[in-house]
């Protein structure tokens, strides 16, 4: 696992030794980057379920200006923090302990809002619903932004509520990434 392009293009990042993380694989970022192209330069990005920091890394590589990695497991932070300190971004980077959902909810009560927010959870365990539940109660996303969800291919999504707008999707293998326009405007 590496970052692909920019300020830390091909530095190796720390991998876990286990399975109980499943880094997106290199192919499928550099598809998932090369769909948001130059909307990362300057943005400010959510990556939930962070892992090993795999997805907010690369964007900061490819300019992202701040990032903000949340994840439940000390494993997967000591990882995160790792991979952070080797690609020294350690000045651009916040680092989160918690259960996604409820961090959702203080970002918004803090006021911070993201331009893209990456949701990578673990597999058919119903987190795709809940942040999107969440990202829709507490509006962490600016208008205009993206969540960008990785996905099991037999895993749906359940009806979007009318701030979100599905407008595309693409499988890789056994994995589907969708990306979800966010648009205040179609509050009713």
């Amino acid at each position: 696992m590496r970052i692909i392009t920019g300020r830390a293009r091909g530095l190796q990042l720390t991998t876990p030794k286990n399975f109980d993380v499943r880094p997106t694989a290199d192919r499928v970022k550099e598809s998932v980057f090369n769909i948001i192209g130059s909307r990362i330069i300057g943005a400010r990005v959510l990556d939930l379920f962070a892992g090993t920091g795999n997805l907010g890394l690369e964007s900061w590589s490819r300019g992202a200006e701040e990032i903000t990695f949340i994840d439940e497991s000390r494993e997967s932070l000591r990882l995160v923090q790792s991979n952070i300190t080797k690609c020294r971004a350690e000045k651009d980077c916040n680092v989160i302990k918690g259960n996604a959902v409820n961090i959702i909810e203080r970002l918004h009560k803090q006021g911070k809002r993201f331009d893209f927010a990456f949701c990578d959870p673990p597999y058919n365990k119903g987190w795709v619903g809940k942040v999107i539940t969440a990202l829709t109660t507490y509006p962490a996303l600016k208008q205009g932004g993206y969540l960008v969800v990785e996905r099991a291919v037999h895993e749906t999504i359940a009806a979007l509520p009318p701030v979100f707008e599905l407008v595309r999707s693409e499988k890789y293998g056994e994995t589907i990434v969708d990306f979800i326009y966010y648009n205040e405007e179609n509050i009713l």
